[in-house]
């Protein structure tokens, strides 16, 4: 009899694509396209740009900004093509990492780390926020600010303000960017960035920027562009003012042991540390974990063949910067890496690339064996897995929630 049951126990992801920040980060920003969209577009969004003009003047734009820089904006199709484009497979946690934690990003990061020492040893008595991390952010936004990006934010902001699918988000960000060239009088061929209006060495959205950006070097402008000051302090204010804990790590690499129930998985199962050690989980040395009165949530980004994690409060800091669990352990440990940590002790294994189609089979074999996962969409997020965790426990296998071949056999499905 079809039932429907779901276990209490919640693990990211591992497959979920980044959010929109993740979606800004500029090593998938492509350059602006030379291609010419249909003329009802342009129709629409000439009268749209009539709209953001009214907007414009009612958030207090200059009318001479209003006359030179909006009722000039232009359309760009390629930003509306990227906006809705979906990936025709999902990436791995070993994918995403093995691009982003590299040998040549650690020893850069080093090196940044090195040349930057007085001004972040500044920003940790400040903000709280130690150097390695701030640079870690650095390395994954922007290379450590060798490609900030270079589409023009103002026109793509404005080409996304009037798409409907989220008009009314990136118009609030269209006015913070005009509100930003207004207050520092930026050139609009100087506002580049991704394609979705993230700008600068920290990629901020325009509000970020806003509320978070800091003159670093004195010179009366918060420059995220030019100014590696204010980009590295803007960092740390933001980091500051998202949470994050002074005299605490971001989490680390974990054994666990060989018969872990996978009861406690995931962001939304914390424990205190006490209790992770009561239940075996040890140091990647094997030794016994410390116990200060801190909680930590268990992450297994790969599954259980793969590297373990606690990740701490700043973790969640982390995850404020960017929705993406993946992000968080790669900021983490690329952190640990630039400060002289050693590599992950258990390798990242390497993983089949799974099909939107596949995973939307998976989704409908949960749904037929009752384990109600929704609409099958081809993304494996928080009800997919939490299905997949149900189903591999009433069939007795390993409930990681990660979809490994012995799951694909009791699912009926053919790699």
């Amino acid at each position: 009899m079809a039932h429907k049951r779901r276990l209490s126990v919640f693990i990211a992801s591992m497959f979920l694509s980044s959010t929109l920040l993740s979606a800004c980060a500029v090593s998938a920003s492509p350059d602006p396209v030379a291609d010419v969209a249909p003329a009802q577009e342009q129709a629409d969004f000439a009268t749209c740009v009539v709209t953001l003009q009214q907007k414009a003047k009612a958030a207090g734009i200059s009318q001479q900004i209003i006359d030179t820089t909006v009722a000039n904006l232009k359309y760009v199709p390629r930003v509306i093509e990227l906006d809705n484009q979906q990936p025709e497979f999902t990436t791995t946690f070993g994918d995403y990492f093995d691009k982003r934690v590299t040998a040549w990003r650690v020893e850069q990061g080093k090196k940044m780390l090195a040349e930057h020492k007085s001004l972040l040893a500044k920003l940790t008595k400040e903000y709280g926020v130690p150097g390695q991390y701030i640079v870690a952010f650095w390395g994954l936004e922007t290379n450590f600010g060798s490609y900030k990006g270079s589409m023009p934010v103002l026109d793509s902001l404005a080409t996304l303000a009037c798409d409907p699918r989220r008009s009314d988000y990136f118009t609030g960000e269209l006015l913070q960017a005009l509100i930003l060239k207004q207050q520092y009088n930026f050139a609009d061929s100087k506002m580049v960035g991704s394609w979705a209006g993230a700008m600068g060495h920290t990629q901020f959205m325009p509000t970020n920027y806003r509320k978070y950006a800091v003159d670093g070097d004195g010179d009366g402008v918060a420059d995220l562009w030019n100014s590696t000051d204010d980009a590295l302090t803007s960092a740390a204010n933001f980091l500051q003012h998202l949470g994050w804990k002074a005299d605490e790590r971001w989490g680390r690499e974990v054994l666990i042991p060989s018969d872990y129930s996978f009861a406690y998985l995931g962001g939304k199962h914390p424990l205190p540390l006490v209790k992770w050690r009561e239940l075996n989980v040890k140091q990647v040395n094997g030794q016994p974990l410390s116990t200060p009165d801190m909680q930590a949530a268990l992450y297994l980004p790969a599954g259980h063949t793969g590297p373990a994690f606690l990740g701490y409060d700043n973790f969640n800091v982390i995850m404020r910067w960017n929705r993406s669990e993946f992000y968080a352990i790669s900021v983490g440990h690329l952190a640990d890496r630039i400060n002289g940590g050693a590599v992950l002790t258990r390798a990242v294994p390497k993983q089949p690339r799974l099909s939107r189609e596949t995973v939307k089979q998976i989704q409908q074999k949960l749904n037929d064996a009752g384990f109600d996962v929704g609409k099958p969409d081809g993304i494996l997020g928080r009800n997919s897995v939490l299905g997949l965790q149900a189903f591999q426990h009433e069939k007795g296998l390993i409930a990681d929630g990660f979809p490994d071949v012995e799951t694909f056999t009791a699912l009926g499905i053919k790699l």
